[in-house]
């Protein structure tokens, strides 16, 4: 079946239910019946939760073989909870499993061997990258992956698409009986939001940390009512990689250059007043937009009422410096923000409470503006952030079409050539964004504002935004760099794509090459 985007979804994966994608507002007003754990009731006082080490806890939980587990990504590239748990499967013995994850990356290569010998058969998550992209592109995962947003993965826990049987969560700190904190101890991640859906809705929740606190551990992140078991390790991971290479603040000229024109933008577009708010994402230019906002801000006398996300340095500098009101926060994206996760006024919310859409209202319905990158950007305004030129999976969608979808205002930010390819084309390699969510796209090379956006081409008239046809910075990518042949693909579906209503907007195949 052809989608909305003209994307060719196999009738195989249309079943008990599940849909091509139709629109970005399809399933807005839809009714459904949340899911709900079985829970093991604790009537009898028993003192605390306490397992002695990962591989008794892992017994007493039930795990079997056909189960889902899961975990988070607070600690990013610090995480060793992922690979202490697999370890431990590993050794019982326990086959086809499916993981369900926040996100994945050079962390977790663990999972490789995992997946080779039927450990792990089935993933969903946010984030393949590195090894684990590499080897889902092979084709060695026995199904294929599901690619979610983080919105919607939080949707498909909360409506029962996917039933966690287990839920893994590294704490920095914990009680006993399980109230469960990212503040505090050696690996201090500041917020557990990811985690938060995973302890209301798995049959069996874990708690994992390095830190026992006394008891209670408030204001508790998670809940000791949700948590079943409590195991202390030696550490859950490094929080100084919590920073990782997607995030970095830019020095090159040309990004910069970009990061200017993507403040002038929203300063011109009619919703830059006060209260206004707005999030970024992770890449450079997107990053450096947030330090040229306090020129416009301070020229219009307005400030932000509040920033939203993957919390970053730059944000909290505007915090500090009185700029924005209040940061909600879903993710700390470097030590700066971690620390700033104590103050008054830094709020943790729920990754529900962020992008899911499937709830009374979630935060990126309120968005004034975001900033996000890609991958590609095709002239429909079709945005890939998560499969790279070569067809091999290497990004997530994170809060991406999340956002783009509740912004009024939604910009992506992108280099005409990257490593010698157009980043604008005729066609993206996969989609992971609409375009009838994306607004206005900033190259180096100039501006496009999405036809659909009459009101934001009228507000640039008269400014000195250089404004340009999609199909003009096309031709100029082409002219540069050449027409980029397209991958050769196996008919062998690796992953789908979902977007964050449950539909399926992509599909990725098995590249015939994975040079």
């Amino acid at each position: 079946m052809i989608n909305k985007i003209g994307r060719e979804i196999p009738d195989e994966f249309l079943k008990h239910g599940v849909e091509p994608f139709q629109g970005i507002y399809y399933r807005d007003g839809y009714s459904y019946q949340k899911a709900a754990p079985k829970v093991r009731a604790f009537i009898k006082p028993n003192g605390d939760k306490l397992v002695a080490s990962i591989h008794d806890v892992i017994v007493k939980s039930g795990l079997q073989d056909g189960m889902t587990i899961s975990f988070h990504h607070h600690l990013r590239d610090g995480d060793f909870v992922v690979n202490l748990v697999m370890k431990a499967i590993h050794q019982i013995g326990i086959k086809d499993l499916t993981v369900c994850a926040s996100s994945l990356g050079k962390a977790h290569d663990y999972l490789v061997p995992c997946i080779e010998d039927g450990t792990v058969t089935g993933i969903s998550t946010s984030g393949i990258r590195d090894e684990i992209g590499k080897v889902v592109s092979e084709g060695k995962l026995k199904h294929p992956a599901v690619i979610r947003s983080h919105g919607g993965r939080a949707r498909a826990i909360e409506d029962g698409t996917v039933k966690i049987d287990v839920a893994f969560i590294g704490a920095a700190t914990s009680d006993s009986y399980g109230n469960a904190s990212g503040k505090g101890g050696s690996a201090d991640t500041g917020v557990l939001s990811y985690a938060d859906g995973d302890a209301k809705y798995a049959d069996k929740v874990v708690i994992i940390t390095d830190t026992l606190v006394a008891a209670p551990n408030f204001p508790a992140s998670i809940a000791g009512v949700d948590v079943d078991y409590v195991v202390k390790v030696d550490s859950i991971g490094d929080p100084k990689k919590i920073a990782t290479g997607a995030l970095r603040l830019t020095k090159d000229t040309r990004e910069l250059n970009m990061a200017k024109e993507v403040a002038k933008c929203m300063y011109h577009s009619g919703y830059f007043k006060d209260g206004f708010s707005f999030q970024t994402g992770a890449g450079g230019p997107s990053l450096a937009t947030t330090t040229f906002l306090k020129q416009y801000m301070d020229a219009a006398h307005i400030k932000c009422g509040w920033a939203m996300g993957g919390v970053t340095e730059p944000i909290i500098d505007l915090f500090d410096e009185g700029y924005v009101n209040r940061v909600l926060d879903d993710q700390a994206f470097d030590l700066a923000a971690v620390k700033s996760a104590q103050t008054k006024n830094h709020f943790e919310i729920s990754a529900s409470q962020y992008a899911n859409p499937f709830n009374k209202g979630a935060f990126v319905n309120q968005l004034s503006f975001v900033i996000l990158g890609a991958l590609e950007i095709d002239t429909d305004f079709n945005v890939n952030v998560v499969q790279g030129s070569n067809g091999v999976l290497r990004g997530a969608p994170g809060g991406h079409p999340d956002t783009a979808a509740g912004a009024a205002v939604s910009i992506i930010v992108a280099p005409l050539i990257r490593s010698r390819m157009p980043t604008v084309r005729d066609h993206v390699t996969s989609v992971t964004t609409p375009g009838e969510s994306i607004d206005i796209l900033v190259t180096d090379y100039g501006v496009a504002v999405n036809p659909q956006r009459q009101d934001l081409l009228n507000a640039f008239e008269g400014t000195t935004i250089p404004l340009k046809t999609i199909e003009e910075l096309r031709d100029l990518a082409y002219k540069y760099a050449g027409k980029p042949a397209p991958v050769a693909f196996d008919d062998k579906v690796v992953a789908l794509v979902e977007y964050r209503d449950g539909t399926i907007i992509d599909v990725i195949r098995k590249p015939k090459r994975l040079d």
